[in-house]
């Protein structure tokens, strides 16, 4: 083992609970273009053992916080519900939730030195999935280190094998993308847009703080009965996207989540002083099934891809790829 991969193994020995101590406040993100400024070059490899450890005492931090064990409630209570609309029996969830310890499992001791790709720890007959959007410059910002940590602890929760869990983010530096492969997870390479399909697999989208855009296009790449009841979303909370939004500019530029809203149930998480600026406006959301098939037909007729042309302040970084070709382009086809 290298010396790296020791102090990543030492950083991350234990996501056991601590003694109490005085609990460090959120602090905010740097503006973006500060944390830009360092550059891959100012990051060396020793900066891995760092922001690990600081992932670690984040971690024993939120679970000795009232914020970990109200979200738990409110997590079991909407899970416990999706399970049993996948006919998954009630046990499953609390054997998941109920009977783990907080101390680190073997499975997740192992992720800090080489997570083996394959390896599943199954929710009893239920296997879950996992993707998490924009959660941010973890290595820099307290914020987005609470909300990965705080992803970190869901998973071992709820039994999901690190290695089932995909995360992106375009703005990861080098030396986030390699923090989160020692943790286990997958870092996707291509900037999807949110435009995932759950193929017809239960999944949970982890989406804190996102562009309302990226919930709209995930909403249009699941649209239908099946897909829709399969997901579970843990982000910005759509009653709230609701009262911040024009009627009018909601079901123009956003004509998925206007649509959705009376086939959605939400739970909002619990708020703290400690983590107000780390979890504000978010919920956990399901698609009962009840709710999907009373929509009308018209609302899953409409099959038309978002493209946000007259869409102002779009809030998420487009995939360059994906833009409309040049005049140059279309001359060569």
């Amino acid at each position: 083992m290298t010396s790296e991969a020791m102090a990543a193994a030492a950083a991350l020995d234990a996501w056991r609970v601590a003694a109490p101590r005085r609990k460090r406040s959120a602090a905010r993100c740097p503006r973006r273009r500060e944390a830009a400024a360092r550059g891959p070059e100012a990051e060396p490899e020793a900066d891995r053992g760092v922001v690990l450890r600081r992932i670690r005492e984040a971690g024993e931090d939120l679970l000795i916080s009232d914020f970990w064990s109200l979200s738990l409630e409110t997590i079991n209570r909407c899970l416990t519900k999706h399970l049993e609309q996948l006919k998954a029996p009630v046990e499953t969830l609390e054997e998941a939730l109920g009977n783990l310890h907080l101390d680190s499992s073997p499975g997740e001791s192992d992720a800090a030195t080489g997570f083996i790709p394959g390896d599943s720890l199954a929710t009893g007959s239920c296997h879950l999935k996992c993707v998490c959007y924009g959660i941010g410059n973890f290595a820099s910002c307290v914020i987005a280190r609470n909300q990965l940590t705080f992803l970190l602890l869901f998973l071992e929760k709820c039994q999901i094998p690190r290695s089932h869990c995909w995360v992106y983010d375009p703005l990861f530096s080098p030396l986030e993308i390699a923090v989160l492969s020692s943790l286990g997870v997958t870092v996707l390479s291509e900037n999807e847009e949110g435009k995932r399909s759950v193929c017809g697999e239960p999944t949970i989208f982890y989406m804190l703080h996102c562009g309302t855009a990226l919930y709209n296009n995930l909403l249009w790449s699941n649209w239908s009965v099946d897909a829709l009841s399969k997901m579970v979303i843990i982000g910005n909370s759509f009653k709230g996207l609701e009262e911040r939004l024009l009627t009018s500019i909601l079901q123009k530029n956003y004509p998925y989540i206007a649509k959705i809203l009376q086939g959605l149930e939400e739970l909002a998480f619990p708020q703290t002083s400690q983590y107000m600026d780390v979890f504000n406006d978010t919920a956990i959301q399901w698609f009962p099934v009840q709710k999907l098939q009373q929509l009308s037909m018209d609302t899953w007729a409409f099959r038309e891809e978002p493209d946000y042309q007259d869409c102002e302040d779009l809030e998420i970084i487009r995939n360059k790829t994906t833009e409309e070709p040049s005049a140059t382009d279309l001359n060569s086809l």
